[in-house]
């Protein structure tokens, strides 16, 4: 995952080479006035006028949790502010309205003022976000400005390319070589390429397209595995495997890139089996997942974002109905300010009682911007099937060594009192319906109680199975209302042995 990033924009100017590319004609929001609304009260809780700046959380506090940025952490850190300029793009490109043309220059204004020297940023991903910005900025509006902000910065970056592990960009500009202190990853390399192909197609300039083909190729080598990105190499040659929706969308949206460019099916097949591979793994019943707070409460956007651009660049419409009902999601799960929270399938929390962060607020306005239409508010179901390991656990872990599992994992090893499993449900009509947990019970018999929203429990008996890779179905009901239910799965007083705990089906 990303650390404390330390980046700074300075004022550039510069002449286009060649046309800029217009900005695309308004499309639609999920309704006609969702996406407006989101935006609005996301400006009217976390955008200071004054300072040109988004606030780091809602109630324009400073939280040790996340005390990084501006003003001790009032305001948002270099990639935040990044992200949610990329989400005031995301509006712009949707309405083509005054407001948010206007604010493109005012984030990008208020930046340069906060911190106008690139030398005290260490961290190249950052870098690279505001070069990725940046070329964006310029095809929307045209300015010259921007185009030189994407080239300077882009060139701050590529210096650090080098044949360690095969090559790629490091992910810091210090430490370089120093696998214990250093890596690469995909979030530097990825957002490279996107941003090489960009800067290739304002300026002609081949080497940036050298530069895309060179380090997509060493990504898709060694980080690639059918769809499944791989986060990070580092020590002497270790990768790292987290799933993170950031990843899965970057490395779609660098293929797309040079799909575009060369028309070869292969980088199109790379882009769709990015995307394929999130959507089967790290959904909960079609919605994204809450990834947690900080960095990862805005990286279901960036998957959103690059989905969008391979639907209207690419022709993927398959994926057209996905944006819409995750937008939905989102969109019903705001709170009576109007602000998403980090968990898209639950009701987001109040800001009377909890503080959320700007990064995770912007995710629900960016996807709303970025879905089409379907006239609907209504509730989002899903497809019923809930994958344990991308559920709310308290006190479980996961695993995924054993043979025959649905999805990338299971819960594992769970025989301790006061834990938890907790999955979000979403149902059109209230009543009674049809659970099957599926389990493997390799130490024997087992128990476990159910509720939901607090209500009292039911105890449900889980035979053992032979082995732990043996798996089993036991069926049990639970009694839900419209709209939004939380069932969980606890180990309480009375509960006995080991259960490895896969996946929840709900009968729709």
């Amino acid at each position: 995952m990303k650390k404390i990033p330390l980046f700074a924009l300075v004022a550039v100017t510069g002449v286009a080479l060649v046309a800029p590319l217009q900005a695309p004609a308004p499309a639609a929001a999920l309704t006609s006035t969702q996406a407006t609304e989101a935006f609005d009260d996301f400006l009217d809780v976390y955008w200071d006028d004054s300072a040109d700046y988004f606030y780091t959380y809602s109630d324009h506090q400073i939280h040790p949790d996340h005390a990084h940025g501006p003003q001790g952490g009032l305001y948002t850190d270099y990639w935040w502010e990044a992200q949610l300029w990329e989400m005031v793009m995301d509006r712009y490109e949707r309405a083509g309205d005054a407001q948010s043309r206007a604010l493109i220059d005012d984030v990008f204004a208020g930046f340069q003022a906060q911190y106008p020297d690139p030398s005290e940023n260490d961290w190249n991903d950052d870098i690279g976000w505001w070069a990725r910005g940046s070329i964006r900025a310029y095809e929307l509006t045209g300015d010259a400005a921007y185009l030189a902000a994407a080239e300077e910065l882009f060139a701050s970056i590529t210096p650090y390319e080098d044949t360690t592990y095969g090559g790629g960009i490091w992910w810091k500009n210090v430490d370089v070589g120093d696998g214990t202190r250093n890596e690469k990853n995909v979030a530097t390399n990825a957002t490279a390429v996107y941003t090489a192909m960009r800067l290739y197609a304002a300026t002609g300039d081949p080497d940036y397209r050298a530069t895309a083909v060179r380090l997509y190729d060493w990504l898709d080598t060694n980080f690639n595995d059918a769809g499944h990105l791989r986060d990070h190499v580092a020590g002497t040659g270790q990768y790292t495997d987290w799933d993170w929706t950031y990843n899965q969308g970057n490395f779609a949206g660098a293929a797309l890139e040079l799909y575009l460019d060369t028309g070869s099916a292969a980088y199109l097949d790379d882009a769709t089996d990015a995307v394929d591979w999130a959507v089967a793994n790290l959904t909960s019943s079609g919605t994204l997942l809450n990834e947690g707070i900080d960095d990862t409460g805005g990286f279901k956007a960036i998957l959103t974002r690059n989905i969008r651009a391979l639907i209207d660049e690419g022709g993927q419409t398959q994926y057209e109905q996905f944006l819409t009902d995750n937008a939905s999601q989102a969109a019903n799960h705001v709170n009576s300010a109007g602000i998403g929270g980090y968990d898209w399938t639950a009701p987001a929390l109040e800001l009377s009682t909890t503080a959320i962060q700007s990064l995770a607020g912007g995710a629900t306005v960016a996807i709303l911007q970025q879905a089409t239409p379907d006239g609907s508010t209504g509730v989002i179901e899903g497809s019923g099937v809930y994958e344990a390991e991308n559920a709310v656990r308290s006190g479980v872990d996961s695993e995924s060594t054993a043979a025959g599992k649905s999805g990338r994992g299971y819960l594992a090893g769970w025989n301790t009192s006061g834990t938890s499993v907790t999955f979000h449900v979403n149902v059109v009509d209230g009543g009674t319906y049809a659970v099957d947990l599926r389990y493997a019970a390799g130490a024997g018999d087992a128990t476990r109680t159910v509720s939901v929203d607090g209500s009292p429990t039911t105890t449900v008996s889980f035979p053992g199975t032979s082995a732990w890779d043996a798996w089993a179905s036991v069926p049990t009901t639970v009694t839900l209302s419209p709209g939004h239910n939380a069932i969980t799965v606890s180990y309480d007083a009375g509960s006995a042995n080991y259960l490895n705990l896969d996946s929840l089906t709900l009968a729709l």
